[in-house]
C-alpha cells in the first residue's frame, strides 16, 4: 500500500482519514471562494448579501448533514445537525460582543468583513485543541461528561434566572492594555491592514506597527474562546465523537460569521431567546444524567426539543417586540 492510498484509510479519532480530509477540502474552498472571489475588493455588506452568503454556508453545511447520513448513518446525522443547530444558536452572543468590539474601534463595515474572515482561521485552529483535549479527557475518564453535563445545567439556570444585561467596557479590558503597552499601534486603519510600517518620529527607520483592525481581531478570537467554554461542553453532551463535533462547530461559526451582518442590526429585537437558549443547556445538560434512568434520549427527538425551543425563543421575541420595531422604522 503506497503512502497515499494508507493517508486515506488511516483512521484518525475513530474516522476515516479521509473524512477529514473531504471536510478540509470544503472548509478550504469555501474560504477562498468567500475571500478571492465574492470579496476580493473590499465593501460594505449589507443585509441582503449577508442573508445569501449565509444560506450558502447553511446549504454546504446540510449538504455535509446528508452526506455524513449516508456514509455513518442518521444517528449520526441528526447529532450534526443538533450540534449544528445548538453551536450557531449558543454562539448569538458572541455577534453582540463582535458588534461591540468593532463599535469600540470605530472599524467600518467595508473592513468588518476581513476582520471576521480572518478571524475564522483562529477558531478553526482553537477549536480543534479544544475539542482534541475534550475528546481526550471523554475517553479517558468518564466522569468528565457528567462534570460537563453539571457545568451546561448550572450555565443554563444562571442564564434562566439572570436579569443583568451589560455592556462590555473594553477600555479595561486587560489584553488590550498588554497589547497596547508591548505593541507599536497606530490610530489609523492604513486601508484595512492589520500591520504597516511606519518611519519613527522626526523620519527615522521604518518600524512594524499594529492598527485598529488587528487590536479588533485579537479580541475577537478572545471573546470566541469565552464562550467555547459553553458551546463545546454542550455539543460533547449531545455526540462524543470528534469528528461529530468538530465539523458541526465550524460550520455553525462559518455560517454565524456570514449572517453577523445582518444578525447585528437586529439582536435587540431577541430578547427572549437567552431564555430559550437557557432551555436548551439544561435540556442537553439533563440529558446526561438521564441517560442512566432511562436509556439514552434518541437524536431524533434531541433534534426536535432543541429546534422546538430555539424557534419558540425567536418567534415570541418577535411577536413581544414588533410594536417597538414599527416605531423605529417610523421614524
Amino acid at each position: 500500500m503506497t503512502a497515499p492510498d494508507s493517508l486515506f484509510t488511516l483512521s484518525f479519532l475513530g474516522t476515516p482519514g479521509w473524512f477529514w480530509l473531504a471536510f478540509a477540502a470544503i472548509v478550504i474552498a469555501l474560504l477562498v471562494f468567500d475571500l478571492g472571489v465574492l470579496h476580493r475588493e473590499q465593501h460594505e455588506i449589507e443585509m441582503r448579501e449577508s442573508l445569501l452568503l449565509y444560506s450558502g454556508y447553511v446549504s454546504v453545511g446540510m449538504a455535509f448533514g446528508a452526506w455524513i447520513w449516508w456514509q455513518l448513518g442518521a444517528t449520526k446525522a441528526l447529532e450534526f445537525y443538533t450540534g449544528l443547530l445548538v453551536e450557531q444558536s449558543l454562539s448569538m452572543d458572541n455577534v453582540f460582543v463582535m458588534a461591540v468590539i468593532l463599535g469600540f474601534f470605530d472599524i467600518p463595515r467595508r473592513y468588518q468583513h476581513r476582520v471576521l474572515f480572518w478571524g475564522i482561521l483562529g477558531v478553526v485552529l482553537l477549536r480543534a485543541l479544544m475539542i482534541g483535549l475534550g475528546t481526550a479527557l471523554v475517553q479517558r475518564f468518564d466522569w468528565v461528561l457528567y462534570l460537563f453535563g453539571a457545568f451546561l445545567l448550572l450555565t443554563g439556570v444562571k442564564m434562566l434566572f439572570s436579569h443583568e444585561e451589560r455592556r462590555p467596557d473594553l477600555s479595561r479590558n486587560p489584553l488590550l492594555r498588554l497589547l497596547r503597552r508591548y505593541l507599536r499601534v497606530t490610530d489609523e486603519l492604513h486601508d484595512g491592514r492589520f500591520l504597516v510600517r511606519l518611519p519613527e518620529p522626526g523620519g527615522g527607520r521604518l518600524r512594524l506597527h499594529a492598527t485598529p483592525l488587528l487590536l479588533a481581531l485579537v479580541l475577537i478570537e478572545l471573546a470566541d474562546l469565552i464562550f467555547a467554554v459553553d458551546s463545546v461542553p454542550a455539543v460533547f453532551a449531545i455526540s462524543q465523537d470528534p469528528f461529530i463535533v468538530y465539523t458541526s462547530n465550524i460550520f455553525a461559526i462559518l455560517g454565524l460569521r456570514a449572517l453577523y451582518f445582518a444578525l447585528a442590526a437586529l439582536m435587540h429585537r431577541f430578547i427572549y431567546l437567552k431564555y430559550a437558549l437557557a432551555l436548551v443547556l439544561i435540556f442537553i445538560g439533563g440529558k446526561i444524567f438521564l441517560h442512566d434512568l432511562v436509556g439514552p434520549v434518541p437524536a431524533l427527538m434531541s433534534l426536535s426539543v432543541t429546534l422546538t425551543l430555539l424557534i419558540g425563543g425567536v418567534l415570541l421575541s418577535l411577536f413581544k417586540t414588533r410594536k417597538h420595531a414599527k416605531d423605529r422604522r417610523s421614524r
